[in-house]
């Protein structure tokens, strides 16, 4: 090779080693490789153990640089069972670790909304009553074992950001420990009440209601698109219905008031599939 060519591949060489160094390379923003649903240990509707507290995953997010599954962030509140103001309601702190069922290391606490609105001394009421996320990074080691897919009904498809109305169907999948395992009991079907909290929640009614240990676990849309995150167990409008977050303005939130700007939904590999009925619904 002559000494211009020799010359030419130096200089390319040294572009693309400053380049790696500025930038990390393409490899570090590379869209993660989802493990087939069929075998996945992770995924949105396992079990979550915050400080002891037992809740139910809702979703996979993530943001080119690492990947989260979500839980609401009441399951790492410290104070008792009534206080669900995210604005005034105790929690454990960012860092603390979760285990994650299917992961071979706990996941690690980095965004709570009522660590954030508290934080940022929020005063809007209907914020304060249900913006009701968190987010678990998940270790390295363990994303190869994620699949962002619903159990038994798929999706998501997308995000939802219109809401609902009174009678839209809704699908579900909790887990609480409660079951004793039995997993046919965990995919549910309801209907929407209507939006409340100007669109920050939403009553639903399935009729086998959330119970302790489902909180944080995901909803859908008729269409298969993420509507919310299961809050609340509620007494009126109707007994046994579920207040359910409105995961739109929840992910709104944690962007505009946070520094993970470019987290995102991750939609299911399998097609959203509302036909399938669960055991007894």
């Amino acid at each position: 090779m002559s000494a211009k060519k020799l010359s030419v591949v130096a200089c390319v060489a040294a572009l693309v080693l400053v380049a790696t160094l500025l930038f990390g390379g393409a490899a570090s923003n590379a869209a993660p490789t989802w493990a087939p649903a069929a075998t996945a240990t992770i995924h949105p509707g396992v079990q979550t153990d915050t400080g002891g507290a037992q809740c139910t995953a809702n979703f996979i997010y993530a943001d080119g640089t690492a990947v989260y599954i979500g839980q609401a962030a009441h399951c790492s509140g410290t104070g008792g069972s009534t206080e669900t103001d995210g604005c005034t309601s105790p929690s454990l702190p960012l860092g603390t670790e979760v285990t994650v069922d299917g992961a071979s290391r706990p996941g690690t606490l980095v965004y709570n909304s009522w660590l954030t609105m508290q934080q940022l001394r929020e005063t809007d009421a209907d914020t304060c009553a249900y913006n009701d996320l968190a987010l678990i990074r998940l270790d390295p080691a363990d994303v190869a074992k994620v699949n962002p897919s619903i159990p038994h009904w798929g999706g998501p498809v997308g995000l939802n950001t219109t809401g609902t109305v009174n009678g839209d169907k809704v699908f579900s999948y909790g887990n609480s420990s409660l079951r004793q395992g039995i997993t046919l009991l965990s995919p549910k079907t309801g209907i929407s009440l209507g939006d409340a909290g100007a669109g920050w929640s939403h009553s639903v009614y399935t009729v086998s209601p959330g119970i302790p240990g489902d909180s944080g676990s995901a909803f859908l849309d008729p269409s298969g698109k993420a509507v919310g995150v299961l809050s609340t167990l509620a007494l009126a409008p109707v007994a046994g219905s579920n207040g359910v977050g409105d995961l739109a303005h929840e992910l709104s939130y944690l962007q505009t008031h946070t520094s993970f700007t470019s987290v995102q939904l991750v939609a299911g590999t399998e097609p959203f599939t509302p036909s399938k009925l669960p055991l007894g619904i």
